[in-house]
C-alpha cells in the first residue's frame, strides 16, 4: 500500500494502493510502520511522500464506508478509524524531518489531510485538491479543519471547508494550501530537486530549525529560549563546526 525508498538523505514514501489509494484501516497501520522507520533513520533529513497512481490519494475507501455505514457498530469503527487517522497523521506533522507532499493529482478528504499534515507542499496546476465532506454531511474530522485553519487562515478555511471547494495547484497557492505549483510534466523532478537541495542541509539543523517552527504555533512556549537552546547544541556538532569554519575561510 506504500512503499519506501531510501536515496542518501532522502526518504520516498510511494502511496501505490490503485487506482486511487484509499484509505483503510491498512493503509493507516502501513503508513505508521513506514513513518517510525524514518524516524530512526538518523541520516534522513527529508521525507518526501508521491503517488505511483494519476491522483494522490481520494480519501476513505468507499467499499469500507458501504460495509460500515449502516450499522451503529460500523459507524463506530469509522470513529475509530478516524481517530487513528488523526493520531498517525500528528505523528507526520511532528516528524524531527521536513516533509514534502508531491501531489501530482487530486488529494481530496483524507488524502488532502495527509498533504496537510506535511511541512511543505508541491501540486501540480491541473491537480485538485480540498477538503469536500460537507457534501455528503460529513466534516473533515482527520485534523483537516484544524491544519487547514492554521495553514491558509479562518477566512479561506471557511470558504473551502463550508463551500465544499476543490481547488486547482495555482489557486491552492494563492490561499496557502501550497508553496509551490508545477506542471503536471515536471512535478516529479521539481520534488526531486526541492527535496534534494534541503537534504543538502544537515539533518540535524532541520530538526532543530523545524521544532523552532513548531513551537511558534504554542503560546505556552519560548520559541526564543528555544533558539537559543536550538543554536547550543548546533554549535557542539561537527558539521556545523565544519560549515561555519569554511565560511569564516572564505570571508
Amino acid at each position: 500500500m506504500i512503499s519506501l525508498t531510501i536515496d542518501g538523505a532522502v526518504a520516498v514514501a510511494t502511496l501505490c494502493r490503485p487506482p486511487v489509494n484509499a484509505i483503510n484501516e491498512e493503509w493507516v497501520a502501513r503508513l505508521d510502520e513506514v513513518l517510525a522507520e524514518v524516524e530512526r533513520m538518523e541520516q534522513v533529513g527529508v521525507l518526501r511522500i508521491r503517488s505511483s497512481e494519476r491522483v494522490f490519494c481520494a480519501g476513505a475507501d468507499l467499499a469500507l464506508m458501504r460495509a460500515l455505514f449502516d450499522s451503529a457498530e460500523g459507524r463506530a469503527r469509522m470513529i475509530d478509524l478516524t481517530r487513528r487517522m488523526q493520531a498517525v497523521f500528528a505523528r507526520l506533522e511532528s516528524l524531527p524531518k521536513v516533509t514534502l507532499a508531491e501531489i501530482g493529482g487530486a488529494a481530496m478528504g483524507g488524502g488532502f489531510e495527509l498533504a496537510l499534515a506535511c511541512d511543505l507542499r508541491l501540486v501540480a496546476d491541473s491537480a485538485r485538491l480540498g477538503l469536500p465532506e460537507a457534501r455528503l454531511g460529513l466534516l473533515p474530522a482527520a485534523g483537516g479543519t484544524q491544519r487547514m485553519t492554521r495553514i491558509c487562515g479562518e477566512a479561506a478555511a471557511r470558504r473551502l471547508i463550508l463551500g465544499a471547494e476543490l481547488v486547482g495547484g495555482a489557486d491552492a497557492v494563492g490561499l496557502g494550501l501550497a508553496q509551490w505549483a508545477a506542471p503536471a510534466a515536471e512535478i516529479e523532478a521539481t520534488a526531486r530537486a526541492l527535496t534534494g537541495r534541503i537534504a543538502d542541509l544537515p539533518a540535524a539543523t532541520l530538526a532543530a530549525c523545524k521544532h523552532c517552527i513548531d513551537i511558534a504555533r504554542d503560546a505556552g512556549k519560548d520559541g526564543f529560549e528555544a533558539e537559543l537552546a536550538g543554536s547550543a547544541m548546533l554549535l557542539a556538532e561537527p558539521e556545523t563546526r565544519r560549515r561555519v569554519t569554511r565560511f569564516l575561510e572564505k570571508g
